[in-house]
């Protein structure tokens, strides 16, 4: 295996987009003939935002030339405090490996490259939703469980 991490930009944006396409069909079971064109233009909306500011950094891998996985990792400040005195966090998302792929360490490789390249930009706190399948990759990297979270799924305004 000969593989090749290279930056996305947004001279890459047909390809993020349908790479992101491909990721979302697959992780959340959706058909290929099931329409996607809103979310598809509202991923295209998101990374003409955000790549040129590097408010998201993505990235492909290739094997001998073949694309075979991705990833990405959303910065975004929040207030500073003990565990993060600059504020600036890092999301993973997108870690992606393609099917015939799986199970030979490329997604560790992408993770390791993004956070390499978050930590230059000096992020520290980085976290990630992660399926069960990938909890043990996680976890071996480094990654910890966060009991105290929540998430709020649907919210009723008061009369």
């Amino acid at each position: 295996m000969a593989l090749t991490i290279r930056r996305a930009f947004l001279k890459d944006i047909d390809f993020l987009v349908e790479t992101r396409m491909e990721v979302l069909r697959d992780v959340f079971s959706i058909p290929p003939e099931q329409d996607m064109s809103e979310l598809e233009q509202a991923n295209r909306e998101y990374y003409i935002h955000a790549v040129p500011i590097r408010e998201h950094i993505a990235c492909f891998v290739y094997d001998d030339g073949e694309f075979v996985g991705c990833g990405g990792i959303c910065f975004s400040q929040e207030m500073p405090s003990p565990d993060n005195q600059t504020g600036l966090s890092g999301y993973l998302m997108n870690i992606y490996t393609r099917p015939d792929f799986r199970q030979q360490g490329i997604g560790e490789q992408i993770v390791r490259w993004l956070v390499k390249h978050a930590h230059k930009q000096g992020v520290t706190k980085i976290s990630l939703e992660t399926s069960l399948a990938g909890r043990k990759l996680y976890e071996k990297m480094g990654f910890v469980p966060m009991p105290d979270e929540m998430q709020l799924i649907s919210y009723k305004e008061e009369e």
